[in-house]
């Protein structure tokens, strides 16, 4: 039987179910390539987001932004267009750039072949694209890494439990849209520091953590201007806080987990300390002193003392400090102990004595409770020190000074003064 010499039309009439007629090409969103070099920027901005400095070379997907970074820094169209977005002043302006860089690439743990050691990048040279291979061969940097294929995208392995191993919501920092509020807040900090009515003292606790507190996070200032409801889990207090950073942007992440990176690389900003009366400053001849307010520190080796932290003893004294604690070895009220002399102040028309009994009922929740005996045997139970942080004593006898302590109290789990 003859067969007949079908042609390729004849093929494609002969579809009687319609197969052929259905294939349809799959639509692509395909990204112009200023999106798409946005979209690879805006990853780099995210990691700067996230931790405050620019990528550097490291693992492997750190390394990756930071070579992406360094290309695009001296890529001067790519400059122009990124200008807009580049938010945290990462790519250099036209006064600062350089005709050539070196950049040393990393050796790679997956190529088979020997690394490139180094590479010398010239720019402003426009390089004439005719084919796909042109494109791929111009890619020195990886900066055409693709979405889809990302070496970093894991296949064929099976999910983890995301209540496990995922917190249900990770925050990050962002763009503060009414940063104009804060700023002058921050502004304000910086400038008591700088004058040292403001003091960095290192995180200790949780509860320090307040709204209208100032903290140093790997540098950078930053204020809690919200501290959400407070929620008890597992004898845990947590709250989901608004951090405002003086680089202009704000975060809403967890009490505990501020917390945890202020430990690590932080400080504590006190309160500001100009808080004293005029009787206190501009002394005159007309003015008349009556003795002195001093803070000591105990050289006990009695375990009951030797390991307290922050254990200073506030007193009272007419005559010079020094002549009052020269018998300090022989006295209960010293800890029957030499003492050093952290601090005095000396009162100008004041009451010490009134100030002495005002800063004892102040610390009364924070009161060393020990019993000592002296030489003869007599017990004795010293009521003039105190377990709380110097820092923190200096700051309440200035409240006193000025007449604002009434308005505070000092919080003893805390560690702190705070507002009634």
């Amino acid at each position: 039987m003859d067969k007949k010499k079908l042609s390729f039309e004849d093929i494609l009439n002969d579809d009687p179910l319609g197969l052929i007629g259905e294939v349809k090409p799959a639509a692509a969103a395909a990204r112009t390539e200023d999106e798409r070099l946005v979209a690879s920027f805006e990853e780099i901005n995210a990691f700067y987001e996230k931790e405050n400095r620019e990528p550097q070379k490291g693992n492997v997907q750190e390394s990756t932004l930071f070579f992406r970074l360094e290309g695009l820094k001296h890529a001067p169209g790519k400059i122009s267009t990124l200008k807009r977005y580049d938010r945290f002043n990462l790519l250099p302006t036209a006064s600062n750039r350089k005709d050539y860089t070196t950049i040393i690439l990393p050796e790679s743990s997956i190529a088979a072949e020997p690394p490139i050691e180094k590479m010398i990048v010239k720019k402003d040279k426009p390089v004439e694209i005719k084919s796909i291979d042109d494109i791929l061969d111009d890619d020195l940097l990886g900066i055409l890494d693709t979405e889809e294929d990302s070496i970093f995208d894991l296949k064929h392995v099976s999910k983890a439990d995301k209540k496990t191993t995922m917190p249900d919501y990770v925050a990050r920092r962002k763009r503060c849209a009414d940063f104009d509020e804060f700023e002058p807040l921050l502004r304000k900090c910086q400038v008591d520091l700088a004058a040292k009515n403001r003091k960095l003292y290192p995180f200790r606790k949780e509860q320090q953590i307040e709204k209208g507190h100032f903290f140093v996070l790997k540098g950078v200032l930053l204020y809690v201007a919200k501290v959400g409801k407070k929620k008890n889990k597992k004898g845990k207090v947590n709250a989901r806080l608004r951090c405002i950073f003086e680089n202009g942007t704000e975060s809403d992440m967890l009490l505990r987990s501020l917390a945890a990176e202020l430990y690590k690389d932080g400080r504590r900003v006190t309160e500001n300390e100009e808080k004293l009366l005029d009787n206190f400053k501009n002394i005159t001849d007309d003015d008349e002193a009556t003795g002195y307010i001093y803070v000591l520190q105990s050289k006990s080796n009695d375990p009951q003392v030797a390991g307290l932290d922050n254990l200073f003893k506030i007193g009272y004294s007419s005559g010079a400090v020094e002549e009052r604690i020269k018998n300090a070895e022989k006295e209960p009220t010293y800890l029957i102990a030499a003492v050093h002399i952290v601090a005095t102040y000396r009162t100008y028309n004041f009451n010490p004595v009134k100030l002495e009994g005002l800063l004892h009922r102040f610390f009364g929740a924070a009161c060393l409770d020990i019993n000592l005996f002296d030489g003869d045997g007599q017990l004795y139970r010293p009521r003039e020190w105190f377990v709380a942080p110097f820092e923190v004593i200096e700051q309440a006898i200035q409240f006193m000074l000025s007449g604002e302590i009434v308005g505070y109290r000092y919080d003893l789990g805390k560690g702190e003064i705070v507002g009634r």
